[in-house]
């Protein structure tokens, strides 16, 4: 190890090992935590995916109804980076219960508002609402959970990246192609809402709330955050709809959004106060960690968004009948992140070689995925996501490992609120590079071939007419664009295992030691 990995490893927090000695009534509000955001990823994931049946239902255009989607995630990005302060400040008990109250409320609602704009108003404030669930999660994992368990807690917190975006596939196939009743993809969210609420309501202290702590918040640093967040969220989405710097609304947005977010990133990092600890960054496997993280969400659209543009462009698929390739990736997590936390857990593991096995796999699954054809089905997508099935896990639960083992408990809401708002940010870049990839390089390949196509023409007899030549290479640009994108996040998951093995080397947990655990009422 480097001189300087000596001094940071000397630095960071050592896991003290203390008994795992957390009441029923503890556990089970820690695992209504872990519901309600799961529910979270569930219902953004769901919301999209139904967004069509919901157009057809209630009549809307599919540029209008795209800012359903844009609004939801504007809210979730908003409400990631401070949902752990108004946490402690209100008490974790008496926030979520707040926040699964007006996400299931709105999400009664929501099928009987027909007026577009009341329904993207009421999206934003369930985006908020669910997003704010999450970062609650990673937060409760490590100030609560000993270190005896506490990375099975992060496990279940790689499952809201892992399990609830593949799972999504068969519950929006559920509610739109075997119940027929597009209202479920809003109403799913209630009994979750509820058992979470009723769980988190029985096993949490009844805290007061601190009030000094308002005094003492940054505001001016969350206006500008709020604002900035909420137009880099709109830039995102709805860039490659309309044709980024094409659009004057994209380019102010990106413009103003950069600046009110830097604006709020100063005030953050010189405030007394803060919601977001940025100095936590100066850390090797923060700073780097950080990076890693952002690229590597990104590479996971391979395991969830390729497939399912492949199979719904080429082979007209539904949500129901693509739901079986997710499902190859999502019900494998039930155990597999527990079994790499277990791993993780022996003295002789490295977490970095283990990161970077995981990326191999995935790297493998994306070039193994590089090789579809007009031919494919779901069936030949099973090697490619089992692959996934396993390398998620393994590159997911390392990486919070490598990350959460500097940061101490206390700390833990500041580098919450950071790596859930770096999660929000993948899901919108991810979203954006590939839908822009797949964009250019369709364009690219319908013209390649549309050339090929008039040049063949001269030395055969007879050539198909203009419709059903479209219709070819209209198929064979969507292959070909989905092949292409398949290779250049094998390329970016191969090219993070140089930067996983920068991280500085953390032993697994010393277990022989003994300290107190800390209270669940605690939360200062």
């Amino acid at each position: 190890m480097t001189a300087a990995a000596l001094q940071e490893h000397a630095h960071a927090p050592r896991h003290q090992a203390h008994p795992a000695n957390l009441s029923v009534r503890a556990m089970a509000g820690l695992l209504g935590i872990f519901i309600s955001a799961m529910m979270a990823g569930l219902n953004n994931r769901v919301g999209a995916l139904g967004l069509a049946d919901v157009r057809g239902a209630l009549g809307f255009g599919l540029d209008d109804a795209s800012w359903l989607t844009t609004f939801y995630a504007a809210g979730e990005l908003i409400a990631t980076p401070f949902a752990t302060w108004f946490a402690i400040t209100l008490s974790v008990r008496r926030f979520h219960l707040l926040m699964v109250s007006i996400c299931a409320g709105i999400a009664a609602l929501l099928p009987f508002v027909h007026d577009l704009n009341l329904l993207i108003g009421l999206r934003f404030l369930q985006g908020m609402s669910s997003g704010a669930l999450i970062p609650v999660l990673m937060m409760a994992a490590l100030k609560f959970l000993p270190p005896q368990i506490r990375l099975h807690g992060l496990a279940l917190y790689a499952m809201t990246a892992t399990f609830a975006p593949n799972l999504a596939m068969w519950l929006a196939g559920q509610w739109t192609d075997e119940l027929f009743d597009w209202r479920w993809l809003y109403w799913q969210s209630i009994p979750l809402c509820v058992l979470a609420g009723v769980l988190v309501g029985w096993g949490l202290p009844h805290d007061k709330i601190q009030t000094r702590r308002f005094k003492e918040a940054n505001w001016l640093g969350l206006a500008f955050g709020s604002a900035g967040l909420a137009l880099l969220s709109i830039a995102l989405d709805q860039g490659v709809r309309l044709d980024w710097f094409n659009s004057p609304l994209v380019t102010l947005s990106l413009v103003v959004g950069l600046t009110l977010f830097v604006i709020y990133l100063l005030t953050e990092w010189f405030h007394e106060a803060p919601f977001l600890k940025l100095q936590l960054l100066g850390r090797r496997n923060l700073w780097l960690g950080s990076s890693i993280f952002v690229l590597l969400l990104v590479t996971l659209v391979s395991g969830s968004q390729l497939p399912a543009n492949y199979l719904g462009g080429i082979q007209g698929y539904r949500s129901f009948q693509t739901a079986p390739v997710g499902l190859l990736i999502a019900l494998p997590q039930l155990v597999l992140g527990s079994m790499v936390a277990f791993l993780l857990y022996k003295k002789w593991v490295d977490a970095r070689i283990v990161f970077v096995l995981g990326l191999s796999l995935i790297a493998l699954a994306c070039f193994s995925g590089a090789q579809l054809t007009a031919e494919w089905n779901r069936d030949q997508f099973l090697v490619t996501q089992l692959l996934q099935a396993f390398g998620q896990p393994m590159a997911i639960v390392s990486q919070l490992f490598l990350m959460t083992s500097v940061v101490h408990p206390n700390e833990g809401p500041y580098f919450s609120g950071t790596i859930n708002t770096l999660r929000a940010f993948s899901s919108l870049i991810g979203g954006a590079t590939i839908g822009q990839l797949l964009a250019v390089r369709s364009r690219f390949h319908s013209e390649m071939l549309l050339d090929r196509a008039a040049q063949a023409s001269n030395w055969v007899a007879q050539s198909p007419d203009s419709t059903q030549l479209m219709n070819i290479v209209s198929q064979q640009s969507v292959v070909l664009s989905v092949a292409d994108a398949y290779r250049v996040l094998g390329v970016l998951a191969l090219l993070l295992i140089p930067l996983v093995l920068r991280l500085t080397y953390i032993p697994a947990p010393d277990l022989s030691a003994t300290h107190p655990t800390p209270s669940p009422s605690s939360h200062g």
